[in-house]
């Protein structure tokens, strides 16, 4: 899939292409919903499908200081999108000249011009523009003016209440892995370089690889059940600690799975780990023998949860 820089002309076959434009950040049913949309129009038009994202998330350009709460890398969405049938990712860098863009510029000048859309899909929450002077009625007003079409896909719902990443993200929180999975369509998933370590787990017996966190959202710390992806496609199963490691000193944050039956050098390789259970809290033991009890009994526990994968 080809990767767009927003500050670039679309020219050639991408141009009057059908956008799908959000944040679209976890790539949940709800924005799938609206990408299926785009990429629909653009196979019966016969136009190119090209999904729009911004990067930093707008929140983190007004906010800076705010907590990390990504669920997607850039990377692991052009995937996702490449998955969901576009032929491009549009990255638009959210910068102090785009939050100052108004939201007709942002569509004659950006939308039309820059980019050449033909038309435009979005979700039916979607603002854009300076001090989120657009919506959807915007958008709508302006392709009748212009003449380009746009489409508003309404939300998903599951059996409680609107998909959103706000609800993904509480889910997370909370250790609720399984409404996180439900909502995402997909278990939620780190990807990172496998770093070096103090080595603790391997003087445990339970080597693990460790994997700083990022952006990514933080969820409950804790032990889980967790599969790998490795760089040549395997997958292997695992009990993963994500949290501080009250055990030993000093505190760092890590995500530090476990892997069974596992003995490979995964240093310096780029490996995904997917949350499928939550099984406790972190705790700080007495000593290392219950420390290393307790680890074997987490990963039986896991083991159980992920014997059917």
């Amino acid at each position: 899939m080809i990767r767009l820089d927003g500050h670039d002309r679309i020219e050639g076959a991408l141009r009057e292409g059908v956008i799908a434009l959000g944040n679209f950040d976890g790539f949940h049913a709800g924005h799938q919903a609206v990408v299926g949309r785009a990429v629909h129009h653009a196979k019966d038009d016969g136009r190119a499908a090209i999904v729009a994202t911004f990067d930093p998330h707008p929140v983190r350009f007004f906010k800076p200081d705010v907590p990390p709460f990504r669920l997607t890398t850039l990377d692991q969405r052009q995937e996702l999108f490449a998955a969901a049938g576009a032929d491009a990712m549009l990255v638009l860098p959210f910068d102090a000249t785009l939050a100052a863009t108004t939201a007709e510029d942002f569509i004659t000048e950006l939308l039309l011009g820059r980019y050449g859309a033909a038309g435009v899909v979005t979700g039916a929450d979607f603002v854009f523009g300076k001090g989120r002077g657009g919506n959807v009625v915007t958008l709508a007003d302006q392709a009748r003016r212009l003449g380009f079409f746009t489409e508003m896909v309404a939300p998903v719902d599951d059996a409680e209440e609107t998909v959103s990443s706000s609800r993904i993200r509480d889910a997370l929180r909370t250790g609720d892995c399984a409404t996180a999975t439900r909502l995402l369509t997909r278990p939620f998933t780190v990807r990172n370089i496998v770093q070096h370590g103090d080595k603790n787990g391997r003087l445990l017996g339970f080597p693990t690889a460790n994997l700083d966190m990022g952006q990514y959202l933080r969820p409950r710390y804790g032990i889980y059940a967790v599969t790998g992806r490795l760089p040549d496609g395997r997958i292997l199963k695992g009990a993963a600690n994500l949290g501080i490691r009250p055990s030993f000193d000093p505190p760092k944050l890590l995500l530090e799975p476990h892997f069974f039956d596992f003995s490979g050098d995964l240093y310096g390789q780029e490996i995904d780990i997917a949350f499928h259970a939550f099984l406790r809290e972190e705790a700080k033991f007495d000593g290392m023998d219950a420390l290393m009890a307790q680890i074997a009994a987490d990963c039986d526990q896991a083991k159980a949860l992920l014997a059917y994968m």
